[in-house]
This record gives structure tokens, sequence and C-alpha cells, in this order.
């Protein structure tokens, strides 16, 4: 999702495992020689295989590195980037170069760029249109959508001329929120050459109705699902992006090359970017290691041993994410929902995660902490003083000592139990019962080294606290099968914590807000967190036009403590050889066009 797990997630839970899966498995079936200075060798997530071009589409199929290869061949209207530090919208990757707010916050005006497709047609707010009227019509089906916002809160598009449109809305919104969240989702797509429903028919204007507009989508969705004939298809010949496919394998293997007609400003300095899949990051570092893999990855675990890659020639460079990791508590989960809703005892929770330390015994230092809502790995202007100050610092000491001080004691094992049931200042809390053992389980990804080392490392710091903490583990898919929102009658609510592990971060759009993950009823709210003051400063970060509402959201996140906050661990541990240069951004797309080797 985009905001979205990077383990797969779009916009609900089944889209919730389509962003961004960087895995492990077995062998690659590619036996390329290692590139020259015309092209360069990337090494896509272990597991992954690209399966979409069409830059619109169904569910499960927009994950992050589908959408990288697709933004290469048709650029966004407003294109976002973190590569520098911070992210930005990214004017020279964009097909609009001016976006300006009515003082009301309710539409905007759009100016286009003066582009042409790669067959010398225009591109116009006619191709703008277009993709308008799709997904408008069929927007049930588009997997970016949320039921309130894109395209439900856009009343009118009107195109004033070939380069300048409005886009009125339904309210006033603010500004950055709209423009970072929304209009980025926008890919003008080029309406002379798709706006038809067969092969052999004529392009029309279909879209500018309904039913038309839905057989257009489903001839193009149609199209896009033979993945086999992507290098051959004409549809997919006509691009604004600075490449165009030459080859795409069922098996995987993409190949990209220049855009020869292309005229925006990320022009490609790279001729050739080969995309090679692998079935596990073993099997991907055997690639690096035998000089098959310009640009590839290692696992945390390879990060003690990284003398043997920059010995080959490699630089070892963290790639940060703009995202955040954490466990989800079941607020509904009728034996530790009720202890899990006392303030005092998340707080006990949160005083006993040890960031610094597993930051560095855990991830060898590739990651960073986050204490609250807000991505901390990038520089933004959305994190409150309150988070980046962390308001729960480490104290196992200091956790047991609010849980003492609110009715618990320790049994003979060392685990507390609730001694004094009662809602007064020195009693467990509303629901909490006389005799409940501070016992608390994680349903959590199996088959990662990484994950379990931090997970144990947590079980020994919850037990100084005086918390038990027990550990089940199973493969991501049942994970998320078995930790459903949920109501506390249901058999399925047993579950207390969740995880999807340390590849299971949820990564932000650029406007960092949380209407899905922590408003009352939001699609990804696991746990069924809810809070009414929490609503409504959510509800502000979309709808206010100060941005201050954000930093107050931030804020709130960190001290109330709607989730277990965890160390965000960096999306991957790149491997690039030496002389070339290759940005990467935060929001974990990947940029070819950006990439070159020093002359």
């Amino acid at each position: 999702m985009k905001g979205n797990k990077k383990i797969a997630i779009a916009t609900a839970v089944v889209s919730a495992l389509a962003m961004l899966l960087s895995g492990c498995g077995g062998s690659n079936g590619s036996s390329q020689e290692a590139s020259s200075k015309d092209e360069i060798n990337y090494a896509l997530p272990a597991d992954f295989t690209p399966n979409w071009i069409l830059p619109i589409g169904k569910a499960g199929k927009l994950n992050t590195n589908n959408i990288s290869i697709a933004a290469s061949l048709w650029e966004p209207l407003v294109a976002y980037d973190g590569s520098t530090g911070k992210v930005a919208w990214h004017k020279d990757a964009s097909i609009a170069n001016d976006v300006k707010f009515a003082s009301d916050g309710k539409s905007a005006e759009i100016t286009l760029a003066d582009r042409t497709w790669s067959d010398n047609e225009p591109i116009t707010s006619r191709d703008v249109e277009f993709w308008y009227n799709l997904v408008k019509a069929n927007k049930a089906d588009w997997a970016n959508y949320n039921e309130g916002f894109a395209p439900d809160n856009w009343t009118s598009l009107k195109i004033i001329d070939d380069t300048h449109f409005t886009l009125t809305f339904d309210r006033t919104y603010n500004s950055e929120w709209m423009l970072a969240n929304q209009l980025s989702m926008i890919t003008p797509l080029p309406q002379h050459a798709w706006d038809k429903t067969s092969d052999s028919g004529k392009v029309g204007d279909y879209d500018t109705t309904t039913a038309g507009a839905k057989q257009v989508w489903t001839y193009l969705n149609d199209q896009a699902d033979s993945v086999s004939s992507y290098a051959t298809n004409k549809l997919w010949k006509v691009v604004s992006g600075p490449y165009t496919i030459k080859t795409f394998s069922t098996s995987g293997n993409v190949t990209l090359v220049t855009n020869a007609k292309y005229d925006g400003g990320e022009k490609a300095q790279i001729k050739t970017v080969n995309l090679l899949p692998f079935t596990s990051v073993s099997a991907e570092e055997n690639a690096v290691r035998s000089g098959q893999v310009d640009y590839g990855y290692i696992s945390p675990t390879s990060v003690a041993n990284k003398s043997q890659f920059t010995q080959l020639g490699y630089k070892v460079v963290p790639w940060n994410g703009w995202a955040i990791t954490y466990f989800p508590y079941n607020f509904n989960n009728p034996t530790m929902g009720a202890v899990f809703k006392q303030l005092y005892a998340r707080q006990a929770i949160q005083k006993s995660v040890d960031q610094k330390s597993l930051i560095s015994t855990v991830f060898s230092g590739m990651a960073t902490a986050g204490y609250g809502p807000i991505p901390q790995s990038s520089s933004s202007s959305f994190v409150s003083s309150k988070q980046k100050s962390n308001p729960y610092p480490f104290s196992n000491s200091k956790a047991k000592a609010l849980l003492t001080a609110h009715g618990w004691k320790a049994g003979s094992d060392g685990i507390l139990v609730c001694e004094n049931a009662g809602t007064g200042s020195d009693q467990c809390g509303e629901g909490v019962k006389s005799g409940t053992r501070f016992s608390m389980q994680v349903l959590a990804q199996s088959g990662s080294e990484v994950t379990d080392n931090e997970l144990l490392a947590l079980q020994s710091s919850f037990k100084k606290s005086g918390i038990e903490f027990k550990i089940k583990k199973a493969p991501v898919n049942t994970v998320l099968a078995q930790t459903p929102q949920c109501t506390a009658s249901e058999a399925i609510c047993s579950w207390q914590l969740s995880y999807f592990g340390t590849m299971g971060s949820w990564y932000f759009p650029a406007y960092p807000t949380g209407d899905s993950l922590f408003k009352t009823g939001g699609g990804s709210n696991f746990g069924n967190y809810s809070d009414a003051t929490m609503d409504a400063a959510i509800d502000a970060t979309t709808q206010s036009k100060d941005n201050s509402a954000i930093q107050s959201y931030s804020e709130l996140g960190a001290e109330e403590l709607p989730v277990v906050w965890l160390p965000e661990p960096d999306y991957q541990i790149s491997v690039i050889k030496s002389g070339i240069t290759a940005p990467q951004d935060t929001l974990a797309n990947f940029h070819p066009a950006r990439w070159s080797w020093s002359k």
C-alpha cells in the first residue's frame, strides 16, 4: 500500500501484501555477465517477479517494484522523491510543472509541461481526463481506492486548454496532503492510443461515458494480464517516460532501454537497464559475488562480513525508508484487551523496548529509531519535538515501577499479576480482572533470522519488566489472515499482538497521515484502536490548511501509543559497484533514469 506494508499492502488486507516484498528464497535463473558502462544489472527483491505494466489497475498488482517500472515508462502527473534526504515534489520526473491551489483549498489549477508522447503526439489535459474518467468509472476495481478519498473527493475536472485544467474538490483540504497523496496518484495516459475497447477497434472517446470507460478499463487490464506480450504489444510502446520495454519475460527478467523521444527533465544516462529476479537473498548475494549484479543488496546478517563485498569493488550503502514499524495491539482481545486499553500499561511496554540496543545488535546499525506515527529516517517538518525526543525512554526498572504502582505484583516466576483490581489511580484499571497475568503473545512472521533475533531480544527485556512475552511464528500470509480486525466475541480475536516481521514496515506516501492505520475503522487499523481525539487529529491532517496539524498528530501518537513502536529497518542494504551513482528514494521506488557510471 502506499500507505503500505513493505511485505505488500496496497489498499486492504489482501492488497496489504502488495506493496513491497523484499524477501528470501532459492536461486536466480539469469546467466548475464557483468554489464558494461552502457548498462546496469539491478537485482529485484528476492521472490518478486514483475507482473504488471499498466500504471492503473487491480489490487495485488501495484506493488512498488511494478510501480517503479511503470513510472519509468509513464511519468506521473506529480512525482515525489526522497533520495535527497527530504521527501519533496520532484518536478523533473513529473508531467505537471505547476499546481496552484485556490485560497479556500477547494480546487487546484494544474499546468502541464510542454511534453510529447514517444509517437510525437502532444501530452495534453485530455490525457489526464482520460485517466480521471477511467478511475471514476472503475474506482471499486482500482488498487489505490479508499472510500472517501480520490476519486470520491474530486467533484469535477474541467479542461481549460491543452496544458491547463482545474480539479475541484468536495471540501477544503490541506493542499500539501492533496498534492502529495492524491494528485500524485494521477498518471496521464495516451488517450489517442489507448481509448479503445478491442485490439481491432478504433480509438474514440469511449471514456467520456461510464459504460465506455468500463469497457476501456476491461480492455486495458486484459491486455496487461498478458505479461508475455509486454515487449511486443503496441499499446505499451506509446510512453512518456525515459525508458521503454525491450524484453519482459514471465520469469521476471526485464530489460529497459532508453526512449529516444523522451523530452522531460529526467533523461536517462544508462542506455540499458537489466532488472534481474531472484528467488532468495542468498542466491542474489552469490550473484553479487560472481559479478553478475551491479546494484544489489545483502541481508542484515551479512553486514558483519561486508568486507567481502567491498573487496570485490562494491560500496555498501544503506537504503533508508519513509516508513514506520510497530506491533499492533488487539484492543478487542478478550484476555489482554482490557490491559492494552490502559495507557500506563502501554507506557510500561514501550519503556521496555530498547531501540538503541536493537538497532546495534539485531540490525547492525541499519535501522532508525521510531517513537511515533511519522517516519524519522528522513528530515521533515512533520515530526513533533515530542516524538523526536522519545517520551518513553527505555528503562526496565521504571516500566516495572509503573506497573506495580497500578496494582500489579510479581508472582513466583517474576511475572506481574493484577492484585488490586479496580479503577482507582493505584489499581489495574477498568475491565482488568484480579489475577490477570501480564502475559502477552505475538504472532509473527516466520523464516527470518533477523525477526527471530529481534523477538528474542524483546522477550528478554520484557521479562526484566515483569512482562511475559510469548512468541508464535507463522508464514506472513498466515499472520495477515489470523490477525484481522475483529470483535471480542469472534474466535479469531484470540490474537494479542501482530508482527509482519522486519520486512513488514508501513511505507507512506509523501504526506504521512494516519487515516488507514489509527483512525476508528481504518482499513489497516488491525488492532481496532479507537480514540475520538486521535480521529479528530487525523482528520485535521488532511482537512486543515494549517500544517501544524500533522505535528499535533505526531505528538498525540507518540504519547498515546496506539501500537508498540519499534525500530524501522532500512528498506535495503544496497551493494553498488564503485563508479555507479544511484540515489536511493526513501519512498522505496527505484529510478533507473537517475543512475549513472562515472566517466
